[in-house]
């Protein structure tokens, strides 16, 4: 007997679209998919149209092709268009290089460019404009590569944080942390996000890994930055970078903001925005310039996030994997809870039984001792 999905059982409702002057005849894709269980983050999510809670204002028509707004803090999804649907990434794929790299990387570390890490980029792509034998701290990257989108400090992040695997090791560091955060739509190819066969993400998945990098004190600090200064240094002059994000001067409330484009990917977004006391991520695919532009979608969106009541909502954001079990270890990831901390255990399962029945007949030792001595005082 074939049981049909709850999700399936209808025709899903379409997103309301607006067309758009600039976008091509046909503009290729990656082919639409489901999940593999067919409900991540709940059944509702589950539709290459429209979810949206009952009762909620009109949706604003957009030419994104996927979008998505969630809670930040509840992780409550609040509405979305083909959720879970494979899509290019452009730049927002950066996202997952941080929070893939961040916790790894030491940002005092200083790090000599190398001309391998620019052989493959084309000079007219978004570049930081580091220079092959010049040096740069880990944080210079981190600047660099979240607030000028640079695809240079990408390679050399990737190639760090890949150790003796190099940039490819960066590359599938980044793949298997989509698969901890379950963005199991999510496969990276590049670690800037420059196109690559086989490279996709979703709207979904983007906002699970913007959920955990804005965790980390220091990717909002990044983030939120305006113009960095990367001081002088053998070779290259003192320069400035500055944040790509408009909407942090343009839209009250905005936290951080990262833009994308490839004429495959189309136009990109992923921006985090603050009222009334809660914090909203909108990310969005394969927008076009004409009429609003991805970051009048965002802009759209985010508004008619904040107008929905914060109980209405289609889904959830799923937490990320955080603990493993390995040759009869318990081992707890960073960012897992051990004892209401966290950290990391990897002390076997039989030794710390072992260890706490030890504990237990010491104390037990010293109470026996205490009333003795007691009934001879």
């Amino acid at each position: 007997m074939v049981v049909t999905p709850a999700w399936a059982a209808a025709a899903p409702q379409p997103c309301p679209t607006v067309e758009s002057p600039a976008r091509p005849s046909a503009t290729p894709s990656p082919p639409p998919v489901k999940p593999a269980d067919g409900t991540v983050g709940g059944e509702a999510l589950a539709t290459p149209g429209l979810a949206a809670p009952a009762g909620a204002p009109k949706v604003p028509a957009v030419t994104a092709t996927s979008w998505l707004v969630a809670d930040l803090d509840s992780g409550l999804v609040l509405g979305g268009c083909g959720p879970h649907e494979h899509r290019t990434p452009a730049s927002v794929q950066k996202l997952l290089l941080a929070a893939t790299l961040m916790p790894r990387l030491d940002p005092t570390q200083v790090v000599e460019v190398k001309r391998d890490d620019l052989q493959d980029l084309d000079p007219e792509s978004s570049l930081m404009g580091v220079v092959p034998g010049c040096r740069y701290t880990v944080e210079d990257l981190w600047f660099g590569l979240l607030l000028e989108s640079g695809n240079d400090a990408a390679n050399v992040l990737a190639r760090l944080g890949g150790g003796g695997a190099g940039r490819a090791g960066g590359v599938q560091a980044m793949n298997d942390e989509a698969r901890r955060l379950h963005a199991n739509q999510t496969h990276a190819e590049t670690p800037s996000g420059l196109d690559g066969p086989g490279q996709y993400t979703s709207a979904y998945d983007l906002a699970l890994i913007t959920r955990t990098a804005f965790a980390r004190e220091d990717f909002r600090r990044y983030m939120a930055t305006r113009v960095a200064q990367i001081p002088a240094q053998p070779g290259r002059p003192e320069f400035a970078l500055k944040n790509d994000n408009s909407m942090m001067s343009s839209y009250p409330g905005m936290l951080a903001g990262k833009t994308g484009f490839t004429d495959l990917a189309r136009q990109t977004y992923v921006g985090v925005a603050e009222r009334d006391g809660r914090r909203l991520v909108v990310t969005l695919l394969g927008a076009e310039t004409a009429p609003l532009g991805s970051l009048g979608e965002a802009t759209a969106l985010l508004n008619w996030g904040f107008a929905l009541s914060p109980d209405q909502s289609v889904g959830h954001l799923v937490a990320p994997e955080v603990e493993k079990k390995k040759d009869d270890q318990v081992v707890i990831a960073a960012g897992g809870k051990a004892g209401g901390s966290g950290g990391s255990s990897s002390l076997p399962a039989p030794a710390a039984f072992a260890l706490g029945a030890a504990l237990l007949i010491v104390v037990l030792g010293v109470i026996v001792v205490r009333r003795r001595r007691a009934r001879h005082r």
